[in-house]
């Protein structure tokens, strides 16, 4: 049983176990590890109905980029209260969003002019894919139906996303249901030669990619790819010269590039968007999570002129893309996102991680000696830890152990949120903390891995 308790909270849990199906969660764990009701946030602490906080170490699934509750954004959102709630986005129009779309542009390369509003972070890449797609029938390329992917990708949970996404445990479950995606090996980095750089085993591992789009140009919509870092995927990652390089073949060969930005984008890999760092312009970007500041859900989905323009043409045509969503554009929604924005232009904020990016590294640097670490990984305001059980052959734990909910079980106990991914503990956190904070959480992760190592497991 664990030995986390909250007796104030035990009224909200039995009535949340009895009507709510909680997300990716076997709901017989919490026989075992209670819930946690949170009845506040402010900054980077999450309190709970017996007034224990926690520090949220992974931006509540990677959305909260300057701490709960924030005064700023909360005064925008309340004065857009007063004005609009909502106003449906086809044939009407309003200001928040008309803002935000002219600053995601503004602060995107000049090839990217048009702004499409979305719901999340799903299905934005479904609404990417669909727009490829189809912007390849109304060009007169009917054969291009497919989508090329990454193993270990991740691109959301609707069948289309689910579809171009590669983790085992959904790909088994639900692959009757979904589309066929071309799969190409990952450049994955911590797979490397360790006599090869990142750089060269990007180079080499490319060699796959290219001979994929030569076989199947012909056939293909786009390639989508989650630029930098594969979050889900046990936040593996990757040199930039891929993405140059794949910008390089998908114009050779006639293919979009699609940029899942969704968890990668707005400052968490060092730039505003992860694919600046190979000096690229995709085709569609997908943006969402921190787009908002972690207030409320949506996405937008970026793109050309070139792309828009294949879908302008007289209604008698039927040319015109078919996407929507009843809370298309919400203005409270919108307002939150440029409340954020503002908070980046104002804060310096791309600027200023550099010195907590460079603070992450030189905290983590020494756990890769540990005799439970198999790598130590970074980009930016992601940071990733590989628990093994072979240091040097790389042999990961069993699954089956559940290192991970451990490892989250203990950080509850020591007053820090953190959620890995299967034998991987990964760090993101609000821009907003503070390097005494970032201390807490790392100095609560060694304690995890001495542990272990006292315990010899």
């Amino acid at each position: 049983m664990s030995k986390i308790h909250n007796k104030n909270g035990s009224s909200i849990i039995r009535r949340d176990l009895k009507a709510i199906w909680h997300p990716c969660t076997q709901m017989k764990d919490h026989e075992k590890i209670p819930l946690i009701p949170i009845k506040k946030g402010k900054g980077v602490w999450l309190t709970d109905y017996d007034d224990n906080k926690y520090i949220d170490a992974i931006s509540s699934w990677w959305v909260n980029l300057f701490g709960h509750s924030n005064k700023y954004i909360n005064s925008k959102i309340s004065k857009q209260l007063n004005d609009l709630e909502h106003v449906l986005l086809a044939g009407f129009t309003h200001m928040p969003a008309v803002t935000l779309a002219e600053r995601l542009i503004n602060i995107s390369p000049k090839k990217i002019n048009k702004c499409f509003f979305t719901d999340n972070g799903s299905s934005a890449v479904d609404a990417a894919m669909k727009m490829s797609f189809h912007y390849w029938i109304n060009k007169g390329y009917k054969k291009k139906k497919k989508f090329i992917a990454l193993s270990n990708s991740y691109h959301g949970e609707t069948l289309g996303s689910l579809s171009v996404s590669n983790i085992d445990l959904y790909k088994k479950t639900y692959k009757k249901l979904m589309r066929e995606t071309i799969v190409v090996p990952s450049p994955d980095s911590y797979l490397r030669n360790k006599k090869n750089s990142e750089k060269k085993h990007c180079e080499i591992m490319f060699d796959h990619m290219l001979k994929t789009i030569k076989k199947n140009h012909s056939e293909t919509c786009a390639v989508i790819i989650e630029p930098l870092v594969q979050c889900a995927g046990y936040m593996r990652m990757y040199h930039p010269v891929y993405l140059k390089l794949l910008r390089q073949a998908c114009d050779k060969y006639n293919i979009h590039l699609i940029a899942d930005e969704i968890a990668v984008g707005f400052g968490r890999t060092g730039t505003m968007f992860a694919y600046e760092q190979s000096k690229i312009t995709p085709d569609i970007v997908c943006l969402s999570k921190g787009i908002t500041g972690g207030y409320m859900t949506l996405s937008t989905i970026l793109t050309t002129d070139q792309i828009y323009d294949a879908f302008y043409d007289e209604y008698i045509k039927l040319n015109a893309f078919l996407h929507s969503h009843s809370y298309t554009a919400n203005p409270i929604a919108c307002a939150a996102a440029n409340a954020s924005l503002d908070l980046f232009e104002k804060n310096n904020v791309i600027e200023k991680n550099k010195s907590l990016s460079k603070y992450i590294y030189e905290s983590l640097k020494s756990l890769i000696h540990h005799p439970h670490v198999g790598d130590v990984r970074q980009h930016g305001m992601i940071a990733a830890i590989e628990l093994v059980k072979n240091k040097l052959t790389k042999e990961p734990y069993d699954w089956r152990e559940r290192r991970g909910i451990k490892a989250y079980e203990f950080g509850l106990q020591n007053n820090v949120l953190i959620r890995p991914l299967g034998n991987v503990i990964y760090f993101m956190p609000p821009f907003i903390i503070k390097k005494n904070q970032l201390d807490k959480i790392f100095n609560t992760t060694l304690d995890i891995f001495d542990l272990w190592k006292k315990q010899n497991t």
